[in-house]
């Protein structure tokens, strides 16, 4: 049985969700979300999550799999997509890896051991109560001063991950940013053919601010509140999320509704900005420019005919 994958990437608002529903269909295949905000339960707006007619479609997977106030690290998604993945072509079906979160894709399209420094639950409570009593920035700033490699790949908010560093580091002595030195040995695992949707980046840009006042007028603002009420707090790791944390600044009276929604747009394109430079540092991706296209079933045929050819030279 060959082990095939194939992964669908590229920034957020390119047409990711609707060319991976189309070529599943195709391909006789199913999907594994790369997304780490799509993990989340009861986050549907916020996260772009794929219409459940789709999902009725289309078996999709690692989607509404934790509760926000959960723990769920890239080695839990590397371990449950890894059997996900095993599982579909142990079937006789194809599956697809799709998304925009690259330490996802990579934790899959790399060989990367997460498994050798073990958790240890004393040290995690040290450095969450240093984040209680003392805030972000004064855990970020311990990150900086034993791992300053690690530091510069993480952002401030992303306390989950700077903790784990932290305790990589005092576990073994050695900082994570070499313990990862394994990060871009290309698995050998799988049939890869990885495809990287881009698009002019202006048009790219109209495209979220566009799907920002959509996710307004859907309820994004009742969504939040409704999380709020359900006594999911802002400063979760998942509250902390694009959408999230502006709307719950806005619910506070911190600022205004009209800047909340400028700052998720703007965050929003920069983090498209970053999608994109992570992505060029992996010469397997074949980028292919949407706008070539006249719509997307016209992509979704080529990349078919494209897939197919790959497909076929290793005799599927």
């Amino acid at each position: 049985m060959n082990n095939n994958l194939i992964v669908i990437t590229g920034p957020t608002g390119v047409g990711k969700t609707d060319l991976s529903i189309c070529l599943a269909d195709k391909v006789y295949g199913e999907i594994i979300s790369a997304d780490s905000r799509q993990i989340y339960r009861y986050m549907n707006i916020g996260t772009a999550k794929v219409e459940k007619e789709h999902i009725d479609k289309i078996k999709h997977h690692m989607i509404d799999i934790v509760d926000p106030n959960e723990e769920f690290s890239v080695a839990d998604f590397k371990r449950m997509a890894t059997g996900i993945i095993d599982d579909i072509n142990s079937r006789g079906k194809i599956p697809l890896l799709v998304g925009g979160t690259g330490l996802y894709i990579n934790s899959i399209v790399y060989d990367i051991d997460f498994t050798n420094v073990a958790s240890n639950p004393k040290i995690r409570e040290h450095y969450e109560s240093i984040l209680l009593e003392k805030g972000k920035q004064a855990l970020y700033d311990l990150l900086i001063e034993k791992d300053f490699e690690s530091a510069k790949k993480l952002n401030v908010n992303d306390t989950k991950r700077i903790i784990r560093a932290l305790e990589v580091y005092d576990v073994s002595k050695i900082p994570m940013s070499k313990q990862n030195k394994n990060f871009r040995k290309p698995s050998t695992k799988y049939n890869l053919i990885m495809y990287c949707l881009y698009m002019d980046r202006i048009k790219l840009y109209e495209r979220i601010n566009l799907r920002v006042d959509r996710m307004i007028k859907e309820g994004l603002i009742e969504e939040v509140e409704e999380l709020i009420k359900m006594g999911y707090k802002r400063t979760l790791n998942s509250m902390q999320g694009i959408g999230y944390k502006e709307i719950a600044d806005y619910l506070d009276g911190i600022i205004t509704l009209d800047e909340a929604i400028e700052l998720i747009k703007k965050r929003t394109r920069n983090y498209a900005k970053r999608q994109l430079t992570w992505f060029k540092r992996d010469e397997r991706y074949k980028w292919i420019d949407v706008d070539e296209f006249t719509n997307s079933m016209t992509l979704c045929e080529w990349i078919y005919s494209d897939i197919r050819k790959n497909l076929d030279k290793e005799g599927v």
